[in-house]
């Protein structure tokens, strides 16, 4: 990924945090027929040896467990809010015209192995996990032991389970870093005036470090 000095992020406690924040990945990895992807939220944990991890399942039926070889390389981008950032939001625009149109976003891209798990007790614990950990915003979490035994030891055998072990991080904030502060303003407001959240705002423009 090309990553200009200034959107560059390689801190991997604000990487870790993205990617707990944006867990729905786009996993892709080569097959026999080509490239494959499959959009699928993942786990990051971290094994005994400090190693990022990830973790997730596909449905059986998904060729995707049969046609990606064992330890192959695989690629995980997690993606962030994004926006058109138009010319006209710059005071420059009036002054000099000399300007053009940008797309500002935040990504992560992961690199590793992948290795794919059919055990029913390592399903089901992965299955727990996952699901604890999105159901820990609502005021009365779902949790699997709250589902029929036998109708969850069903859904297990409809699914395949996978784990990455990465490699490299690659974080890229591009968010107008390499702006003025007067323009970084003027790209603010423009946001704000068409409703985008602060907190998203603040993921879309942000200072230089």
């Amino acid at each position: 990924m090309y990553r200009p000095p200034h959107f560059r992020e390689d801190d991997p406690t604000t990487l870790a945090t993205f990617i707990d924040a944006n867990p729905l990945a786009a996993l892709i990895a080569a097959s026999p027929a080509g490239l494959v992807a499959n959009h699928i939220p993942l786990l990051r944990l971290q094994n005994r040896d400090g190693h990022t991890v990830f973790y997730g399942h596909v449905a059986r039926a998904n060729d995707f467990w049969r046609v990606t070889p064992a330890d192959s390389a695989v690629l995980a981008i997690f993606g962030g809010p994004h926006r058109y950032i138009s010319p006209s939001w710059y005071p420059t625009m009036a002054e000099t015209g000399e300007v053009v149109p940008t797309w500002n976003y935040s990504v992560v891209h992961a690199h590793g192995r992948i290795r794919f798990n059919e055990d029913p007790a390592w399903l089901r614990t992965l299955v727990g996990a996952l699901t604890d950990r999105h159901e820990s915003g609502q005021a009365a979490p779902w949790r699997v032991a709250d589902a029929p035994h036998a109708y969850i030891d069903r859904m297990l055998r409809a699914i395949v389970g996978f784990e990455i072990v990465v490699d490299r991080l690659e974080g890229k904030f591009k968010a107008g870093q390499n702006r003025t502060e007067r323009e970084r303003s003027g790209v603010n407001a423009a946001l704000a005036a068409d409703g985008v959240p602060e907190d998203v705002r603040a993921q879309l423009v942000r200072p230089p470090r």
